[in-house]
């Protein structure tokens, strides 16, 4: 699989792995579809383990449960991770991608091919 995944995305991810209480078996889940003006939408979770049809793919050292159309959408992705005082959250870049600027949202505006998962929209397990 060619996903690049950039050393703070490396770090981000395995800390929530590490510290999501889901186990020594745990994975970081990343299901990608289409939409936004990226191209692409995201939501992820920490797992004990893969879910029915999700593929386990070891990047780097980090472990990621993707089901199927997830790894067709994230073929050549960049997936970073920013924390600057407008945005905090992982990061994905899809040079196959191209935005359509037609957004009147009040995000700040990301450049073409580029999605952001805010930290804000990580849902959080109780125990």
């Amino acid at each position: 699989m060619d996903l690049t995944i950039t050393p703070s995305a490396e770090k981000f991810i395995q800390r929530m792995v590490r510290f999501g209480g889901a186990g020594p078996e745990a994975g970081f889940r990343l299901s990608v579809s289409p939409g936004g003006c990226s191209g692409l939408a995201s939501e992820f979770s920490v797992e004990p383990a893969p879910l029915a049809g999700d593929a386990v793919v070891v990047i780097q050292g980090v472990k990621l449960f993707l089901p199927a159309e997830s790894r067709l959408l994230l073929q050549g992705v960049i997936m970073d991770f920013k924390d600057t005082p407008l945005q905090s959250g992982l990061v994905f870049t899809d040079p196959k991608a191209t935005g359509c600027g037609t957004c009147s949202t009040s995000a700040p505006a990301t450049p073409p091919g580029e999605v952001s998962v805010a930290l804000s929209a990580i849902p959080v397990k109780s125990a």
